[in-house]
Order: C-alpha cells, then sequence, then structure tokens
C-alpha cells in the first residue's frame, strides 16, 4: 500500500489527519491519527481461515499511553513499561464497546487492535484520537467492518458545547462526554456531569454526533479509494434447516421457561429444555446427525432471545412478570458492618451489593502515574464481582476489564455529589462488593455507595441513586425497559446506565447493539429513567434521610496551615523530625506543598499532643513572652534552656533567681522544666532568658534585710 493521507476538519479549526503506507505495512492495516502534536498509532490483524471456535467473537483490543510520548520513563525499578494502567483499561473498553457490534455477522475470526499514544503534547488528548484510529485500520483493512466508526469528547463550558475539548479546557467543563457511532446512528455513549438535565444530555449527544457524522464521512470515501477487499470466505452461519428445526422445538419450551420469574429456577428450566433439544436433533450416539452440535447451541440462544423479545414487544410480560415500567422491590440495610466506618446492603430484585465506606488521611489516598505525572485520587470505589455472585465458579484475583470498568462509573457517578476538601479533609474509599448479580449490578454500586457513605457520615452535597434500561426493537416497533435483568441485556438491544437525583444527571453510559436508536428514543429512555430513579432515591431516603454522625471508630482529621517555608522544619532532614512526631503521638500526617498539614488519628490526644509540636516546631519567638521550657545543659555561667523545639537560649546566672547563686548545679539540673521570659534577641538570633522575671516581686522589706546582710 502506498503511503496516503487524509486530513479531516471536525469542528472549525480543528485539523484532524490520519496516515497510512509508511509504518508497519506487514499488518492487515496501520494508521497513525494526528491531531496537533498528538499521534496515535493503531495496527489491525486478524486470524486466517475458519475460526476454531464459534461461540463468541474473538476482538481484542488494547491501548497503551507510552510515557515516552510525553519524555518520560516509568516510574520504580523497573524502567519498562508493565500491565495497562486503569485509564489504559478504561480506553480500551471505550475502543471496544462501538466497534464489536459492528462487524459483519458470521464472522468470528480472531481480530486484535493494538493502539499506541506515540507523541503527546499535554494538550489535545489522545482517547477520541484512538477511536478513530481503530475504525480508520479496520475500514481499509480486509477485515470485515460494516461500516466505519468515529469518536468524540463533548465538553460544556460557558454553557457552550465544545468539540474535543483541549486538557486545560476539560478542567472547566461541567461536562465530560465521549461519544461514538457511525453517521447513522450512535453506538456508545460515557458522559459524566455535574447534575445536567435530561435535555442538555440530548443536545451534547446531538452536538457530538454532527462531528462524527464528519469523520465518518470521510472514513468511508478513504475506505473506498484505498481500501482492500474485505475476506468474506471463513464466515459461520447457522444452517436454516438446523435453525427452522429448533425454531419448531424450542419454541413451546422455551415460552413457559422465559416466563419463569425466580432466576435460578427460570435458568435451570431453560438449562432443561437446551438438554431436551440437543438430545432430540443431535443424539449422543448417532455420528449421522444432520446437525451439527456447535449450530444446534447457536440456533437456541438465537430462538431464546426471538422468543422473549416478542413475549415483550407483542404481549408486554417480562420474563420476572413485571411491565416495562416497573422497578424490582428494594430492600435496604444500613450500619450492617459494625466495625466499618460506614456500610450497607443494597438489594434490587435479585442483584446485591454489601457497600463499604473508609475513612482515612492523605496517605490512603490512590496513587497513580499517568502522562500528566504523578498525582493521587482522595475518592475512589473499587468494585468486586466474585463469581458466587451467579452461582458459579471461576477466576479471583487481578481486576478485569469489566470490574475496572464497573468501578469507575460509579465512581464517577458520586464524584459530583462529594464535598469539598476543605469541608471534609478525609480520603474516601469504597467497596462495592456484588454478592447477588441479575442485572445492573454498576447502578446497585452506586445506590449502596452512595448509602455507605451516609451511613459514615460523609456530608454528600445530593444523594445519588442509578438505573440501567434497556430495549428492544424490531419491526419498527421498539419498547423502553426499566431497571433490566441479566437476561434482557444479554438478549436485548441496549444497556443504558443513568445516575443522578430528581434534578439531574451526574453519569451515563449506554452500549447499542444494532444501528437505528434515534434521539427520540434515547429521550424517551433518559425521561423513563428519570422517573424510576426518582423512585429507588426515595426508597433510599426513608432509609438514611441524610448522613450520619461519624463512627467513633473512624479516624479524626485536623488541619493547620503554616508558611510553606516552613515545611522542612516539619519534615527535618531526611524526614527525621515528622518520623520521630509520628512514632510519639502515633497518628498520621500529610503536609501539601500550600502548607495544609492534615493529622489524622482516632485517638484525640495524639492528634492535639501532635498540634502542639507542630505548633512548637513552626512558632516564631516573641520577645517578652514567657515559655515552659527545658533546661538542655548547665554551665558556670548559667543553663541553657530550649523553649520550642529546636530553639534555646541562655538564661544568665544573674537571670535565674531573686538571689544570688553561686553554683548552678546546686540549683538546676538538665532535664529540669522551668518557665523562662524572652528578654531579647541579638543581631546573630541568640535567645537572652529570664527565669526572676517570671517569679513574683520579693517584698520591699525583704529587699532591705537582703541590702542590709550584704553590708
Amino acid at each position: 500500500m502506498n503511503y496516503e493521507t487524509i486530513s479531516i476538519e471536525i469542528s472549525p479549526g480543528q485539523i484532524m489527519s490520519i496516515e497510512t503506507g509508511r509504518i508497519a505495512r506487514q499488518a492487515d492495516a496501520a494508521v497513525i491519527v494526528r491531531l496537533g502534536e498528538t499521534m496515535v498509532f493503531c495496527s489491525a490483524c486478524a486470524t486466517k481461515g475458519t475460526p476454531n471456535t464459534t461461540d463468541f467473537f474473538p476482538l481484542r483490543v488494547d491501548y497503551q499511553e507510552n510515557f515516552s510520548s510525553i519524555g518520560k520513563t516509568a516510574g520504580g525499578f523497573i524502567k519498562r513499561q508493565g500491565k495497562p494502567s486503569q485509564k489504559e483499561t478504561l480506553v480500551c473498553r471505550l475502543i471496544d464497546r462501538p466497534l464489536r457490534p459492528m462487524f459483519e455477522e458470521g464472522y468470528f475470526n480472531e481480530v486484535q487492535i493494538l493502539s499506541y499514544v506515540w507523541s503527546y503534547d499535554a494538550e489535545n488528548a489522545p482517547e477520541p484520537l484512538a477511536i478513530c484510529a481503530a475504525s480508520a485500520a479496520l475500514a481499509i483493512s480486509s477485515i470485515p467492518l460494516i461500516k466505519p466508526i468515529a469518536g468524540v469528547r463533548v465538553g460544556m463550558i460557558g454553557g457552550n458545547f465544545v468539540i474535543n475539548p483541549t486538557v486545560a479546557q476539560q478542567k472547566e467543563s461541567i461536562l465530560d462526554l465521549m461519544l461514538a457511532g457511525t453517521e447513522d446512528a450512535i453506538l456508545m455513549i460515557e458522559g459524566y456531569c455535574d447534575f445536567l438535565s435530561e435535555e442538555q444530555i440530548i443536545s451534547a449527544i446531538e452536538f457530538g454526533h454532527r462531528s462524527i457524522k464528519i469523520i465518518c464521512e470521510k472514513l468511508t470515501e478513504w475506505q473506498t479509494k484505498i481500501g482492500r477487499a474485505k475476506l468474506r470466505d471463513s464466515y459461520v452461519t447457522i444452517p436454516e434447516k438446523t435453525l427452522k428445526a429448533v425454531e419448531e422445538i424450542a419454541t413451546p419450551k422455551l415460552i413457559p421457561a422465559l416466563k419463569i420469574r425466580a432466576k435460578a429456577e427460570r435458568e435451570e428450566a431453560l438449562d432443561a429444555a437446551k438438554k431436551e433439544i440437543l438430545l432430540s436433533l443431535c443424539p449422543e450416539n448417532e455420528e449421522s446427525s444432520e446437525h451439527v452440535l456447535s449450530d444446534v447451541h447457536k440456533a437456541i440462544k438465537s430462538i431464546s432471545a426471538k422468543v422473549m423479545r416478542k413475549m415483550i414487544l407483542e404481549e408486554g410480560i417480562r420474563s420476572d412478570g413485571r411491565s416495562t415500567t416497573d422497578i424490582r422491590n428494594i430492600d435496604i440495610i444500613t450500619n450492617f458492618l459494625p466495625r466499618t466506618h460506614g456500610s450497607a446492603v443494597f438489594t434490587r430484585g435479585e442483584t446485591q451489593t454489601v457497600a463499604v465506606c473508609t475513612l482515612g488521611g492523605e496517605t490512603m489516598g490512590q496513587r497513580f502515574d499517568g502522562l500528566h505525572g504523578d498525582d493521587t485520587e482522595r475518592f475512589y470505589l473499587q468494585y468486586f464481582f466474585p463469581p458466587f455472585s451467579v452461582g458459579e465458579t471461576g477466576r479471583v484475583g487481578p481486576p478485569g476489564r469489566r470490574e475496572v470498568g464497573h468501578g469507575k462509573l460509579a465512581e464517577r457517578a458520586l464524584a459530583a455529589a462529594l464535598p469539598t476538601k476543605e469541608e471534609f479533609p478525609y480520603v474516601i474509599r469504597l467497596e462495592s462488593n456484588i454478592t447477588e448479580s441479575n442485572g445492573s449490578s454498576s447502578m446497585a454500586s452506586v445506590c449502596g455507595g452512595c448509602l455507605c457513605m451516609m451511613d459514615a457520615g460523609v456530608p454528600i452535597k445530593r444523594p445519588v441513586a442509578g438505573i440501567a434500561m434497556g430495549l428492544i426493537m424490531e419491526d419498527g416497533k421498539h419498547c423502553i425497559l426499566s431497571d433490566i435483568l441479566g437476561i434482557e441485556d444479554a438478549l436485548g438491544d441496549m444497556d443504558f446506565k443513568i445516575t443522578g437525583d430528581k434534578d439531574g444527571i451526574t453519569a451515563f453510559q449506554m452500549d447499542i447493539k444494532v444501528e437505528g436508536i434515534t434521539h427520540g428514543i434515547m429521550r424517551d429512555a433518559l425521561l423513563q429513567a428519570k422517573a424510576g430513579r426518582v423512585h429507588i432515591l426515595n426508597k433510599m431516603l426513608e432509609v438514611m434521610p441524610t448522613h450520619a454522625k461519624m463512627s467513633d471508630h473512624a479516624p479524626r482529621i485536623e488541619t493547620i496551615k503554616i508558611e510553606p517555608n516552613k515545611i522542612g522544619q516539619i519534615i527535618g532532614p531526611g524526614g527525621k523530625q515528622i518520623r520521630a512526631i509520628i512514632e510519639e503521638t502515633g497518628v498520621d500526617i500529610d503536609i501539601n506543598d500550600d502548607g495544609i498539614i492534615s493529622i489524622s488519628s482516632a485517638n484525640r490526644e495524639g492528634i492535639e499532643k501532635a498540634k502542639a509540636i507542630i505548633h512548637g516546631l513552626t512558632a516564631e519567638v516573641e520577645i517578652g513572652r514567657t515559655y515552659n521550657g527545658k533546661i538542655t545543659s548547665v554551665v558556670d555561667f548559667g543553663v541553657f534552656v530550649e523553649i520550642l523545639p529546636g530553639k534555646e537560649g541562655l538564661c544568665h546566672i544573674s537571670e535565674f533567681d531573686h538571689n544570688r547563686v553561686d553554683k548552678m548545679s546546686d540549683v538546676a539540673k538538665s532535664g529540669d522544666k522551668i518557665s523562662v521570659k524572652v528578654l531579647k534577641i541579638n543581631e546573630r538570633g541568640q535567645l537572652q532568658l529570664s527565669r526572676k522575671a517570671t517569679l513574683p516581686a520579693r517584698a520591699p522589706r525583704e529587699e532591705a534585710m537582703n541590702h542590709n546582710d550584704s553590708r
């Protein structure tokens, strides 16, 4: 392939270029997408021949932000970049989700998309470029993608929408919306905002889709001009005779099974029906069966989806007997775990989370390293999905992409409700432990996370709830489903999650399996979601109308403000001083560059003691002020007294007492605590102290007697 390039004006003055044919020429296709000085490389490759498995489409997307792209190296001992960061994992999902439904039906060859950030200008964010790069590579490759997609980010600054806002603009924006789709339809939405209305969200989506159309049109033209012929010789489809045979046998068995309300019983009945169908069409001892086992499995899944969808569209009946707008029963328990700082059990139908809130100081913050440098999150949510939650055995270990994605969605949904650091100087860690799952566990995590924060005494601005919406769309008809089940997610056309309160939205995420969803359908889904969200929120507020007082087991945090130039006095050489304070008082201490010191401990006395030490280290000595000090050494001409940590002065023998002192060692020893007054600070910073000045004045008669004795 010869070197080719195109330029696309995404929005006025914003030019994105795409090139191919110069780098990675042995890949099926490879491109470099550039905006400003940010450059993202992406390759697309697929296996050849008939695939070994046809149970799922094996698409693998990997995205990496090279530290070298901004002139950095990885931190730590090993300088080679290792496992993907949380952000890289999330971007992999952003690329995967809109691409997956756009591969042609019957294509099951393994496809690998590798995307790398090679140059980063710290101004133009690489995430939307990575989506466009993957689409462009697939469009000009031999891999059968139905049509190109594109991705953009939409921000909102001063009431105006902005396409692909710069990194600086993102900090000002009250909306962070990632959008992907074709020139005809939206396929993926992921957005976070500060309690925006449904109409504002729809307007933002429409605004972003206009730029997506421009990119897709250009990619389609580019594909026509330089794209390779699509390879379709290895398609795997269900034979028509198998599909008809399964439909004839399966339909009467699947209808009653799909109407069983309890998940476990429904799955048991479906499994029994599947076994009966398999035995009927693929007898174990008959090698000459006219049906292939894998084809029958796929046909059963296809017919199951058809039966369920027809049941909902024509009868308005869902598997668990609810109407399309009904929300499952909700049960809430707060203060479930007595030794945690805050906890809640949130159960909605057969989906349940045990949510836990832990409060702490700055050292508990989640550190991360990225292209913008090291930073720390003071609020984070970690989502756990053990296999027992769906009655299965399975892998247990580091979080997978799904767990990372669900946790970040719930985290950012709640972030808009958090108090400021000045109002609540704690790091907040949430856990969502999914103990049962039958659809929408990420939204249960939002509800449970909000409740356990309130139980921990976090003064959130506004309680937040979440709901997942589904869609069945066929033959010009559609039906929107509130609070979807797992089976409705698997066999339906949409998974649309929305969080917020009665007045606004904080997060929304949508994945579409088919083209054709209109802005009108999205608007209807948002409005129906609002009604369900408010219902769930009211159930939460019945149990926890406001935040509780902090647990006795939670640490207390107090802050002190010092001059930044005195931070070194607190830390000491090599951290010696601050370690000594922590060891002596048992507290945790964190200091930021502005001189804000956070002291945290469950022990009030420890906090007060640490504050006193820090105050002593940073206080300025005042002339004329009396201090309680400790004698550090005794000499013939007086004593040296430490009046503040690291600050000592001389109390001359003549200033020790009203009475004459002949020998200092007779009246004082090291370690004695005495009160002294600061008389003077000379030009060298030396302190002149007086114990005598702190003693009661002698009576006149006593002075006269002492005078006569001296004669």
